[in-house]
């Protein structure tokens, strides 16, 4: 490394959550927006094991145990159009946010919600149904989207990953919530039977509506569009009474001089500039990162849980499913915990990724041995509860936090939109080829199929360790910095910045004001430590 060694930094406080209280509930409002991914996903999938929905969208079957069936074109597009709906949304997100801010299109997002619900439950109609579903997943993209990046873009460096975390907080409580409400609704023989869930869908969109009247707009976005004052006074709204003034100065000061050094860099704002020069880096990590979570195989344990159940001669699978659920919900908080406390986010999603792996041997390995035995149905059970534990606390709270954090704040809307969008590309080609494993008509792998999802998640860990950097505690303008030094990934952790010492100088010109310096120890101190410990 060519440039002098610091012995020495100004860094913003370690403050509590407690002490960031103000900007934690704000986070908490807007992340409420991922409840009705979960929900959804949780309440429209049993839908198709009601009687009461079946009457109207099935055919009487005497040879079913529910004396009605469902057309399976029906059964496809009901979830496939979802996610065209989610797919084509994140697609538009870059260029909506170009323009308008995060709470507009998650306004937006509310709106378009509410109107696709309204279609669902006011129509017996097939058609008008898919309608709805395209709308209703339009809705979902926006939400899912623009709730990360503005939790990404307000919370402060060392608590960045609590709180875009909060996206699978919120997922698995809307999926508790929606299998809650679906185990109570699942004996009317009535449209009730459907139209209480999908209704119930409302109280996410029209409190998070309301909600967003009393968060502010990013201080990055802010910026980023020259509305310099409106940006400083949402910033000290988040931060409060969090830090002393002089810090406040000081990461206000880094946060104006990053998006300073982005403008310099830019070309032009729009889809191309993620494939230039430092960008190009930061775009493909976030869309690897990103796409993890269907390569994490979680598609597959959830949509077949019901089939385990039955493998295992478990009768009560509604009961089964809020349990595997909570314990997914378990292990978001402690996944969170250890992001927080114990270890960074390439840890964590390197180690959740090996877990999972396991999980999907195990299963495999079970049903190769003893094909369709009651034991071979408990252990696949066990091995999908263990799985839901580990990839909500490990893959699926940190991969979100990493994603937003690797590119950069101007291009972050185009960025996490067009990975989000990949994303349910891939979600759709899993459903779409999982039956042809799984059917007794066709391979008829059933568990077996767990020994593709193995080698997935392996190539995921692979993934993680080689490409993703450790980002824990930095800032997002410190990220900038390093992407920017083409810095590599084993020596993100070590490496000594020099836009907080700029900010400093900053600070002091305008203000007067004195920080004291930390002892610190530099990358290039580091590296030579090594060498002589070698």
């Amino acid at each position: 490394m060519s440039e002098v060694p610091h012995t020495s930094q100004v860094t913003l406080p370690v403050t509590s959550l407690w002490a960031n209280r103000k900007c934690l509930i704000i986070a908490c409002i807007v992340a409420t927006a991922n409840t009705q991914y979960g929900f959804d996903s949780a309440a429209i999938g049993a839908l198709q094991a009601m009687p009461g929905f079946l009457k109207v969208f099935g055919f009487e079957d005497p040879s079913s145990p529910l004396g009605y069936g469902i057309d399976s074109t029906f059964q496809q597009l009901i979830g496939s159009l979802l996610t065209l709906g989610a797919f084509l949304s994140s697609i538009l997100a870059g260029t909506f946010g170009a323009f308008y801010g995060r709470k507009t299109a998650l306004w937006l997002a509310c709106a378009l919600n509410c109107v696709g619900l309204a279609i669902q439950i006011g129509t017996t109609n097939k058609g008008v149904v898919y309608l709805g579903r395209i709308v209703l997943g339009f809705s979902n993209g926006f939400l899912v989207t623009f709730s990360n990046i503005y939790t990404a873009e307000i919370a402060p460096a060392h608590l960045r990953g609590v709180m875009v975390a909060l996206f699978a907080y919120w997922v698995n409580i809307g999926a508790i919530i929606g299998t809650i409400v679906d185990n109570y609704t699942k004996d009317r023989m009535d449209k009730g039977s459907y139209q209480i869930p999908i209704g119930s869908l409302y109280i996410v969109p029209v409190l998070l509506a309301i909600g967003l009247f009393f968060v502010p707009e990013t201080p990055r976005w802010l910026l980023h569009h020259n509305k310099e004052s409106q940006a400083r006074k949402s910033l000290e709204t988040l931060r409060a009474n969090s830090l002393a003034p002089e810090y406040f100065e000081l990461e206000w000061a880094e946060m104006v001089r990053g998006v300073e050094e982005e403008r310099k860099t830019a070309k032009s704002v729009g889809f191309l500039d993620m494939f230039r020069g430092a960008d190009l880096r930061r775009t493909l990590l976030c869309w690897g990162t990103i796409m993890t979570q269907a390569g994490s195989g979680s598609w597959f344990p959830i949509a077949y849980q019901t089939y385990f159940f039955q493998i295992a001669g478990i009768k009560q699978a509604f009961q089964y499913s809020i349990m595997i659920t909570c314990i997914g919900f378990v292990g978001v908080n402690c996944g969170m915990y250890a992001m927080r406390h114990l270890v960074g986010r390439r840890f964590i999603c390197i180690f959740g990724s090996l877990v999972t792996s396991f999980c999907f041997l195990g299963m495999a390995v079970a049903q190769s041995t003893s094909p369709g035995t009651l034991t071979t149905g408990k252990v696949t059970v066990a091995m999908t509860t263990i799985f839901g534990f580990f990839y909500n606390g490990c893959v699926g709270a940190a991969t979100y936090p990493v994603a937003t954090e690797l590119v950069s704040s101007r291009l972050r809307a185009w960025t996490v939109g067009s990975a989000t969008s990949i994303q349910y590309v891939f979600a759709w080609l899993t459903s779409f080829c999982t039956p042809y494993f799984i059917n007794p008509g066709d391979l008829n792998w059933g568990p077996k199929y767990g020994y593709i999802w193995f080698g997935s998640n392996i190539a995921c860990a692979i993934f993680y360790f080689f490409c993703i950097p450790e980002l824990k505690g930095r800032s997002l303008e410190e990220i900038d910095e390093l992407f920017e030094k083409r810095v590599g990934v084993f020596k993100f952790k070590t490496y000594r910045t020099e836009i907080q010492e700029k900010a400093l100088h900053d600070v002091q010109a305008n203000t007067g004001a004195f920080l004291e310096k930390q002892p610190a120890t530099s990358h290039v101190e580091v590296e030579q430590s090594e060498a002589k410990t070698a």
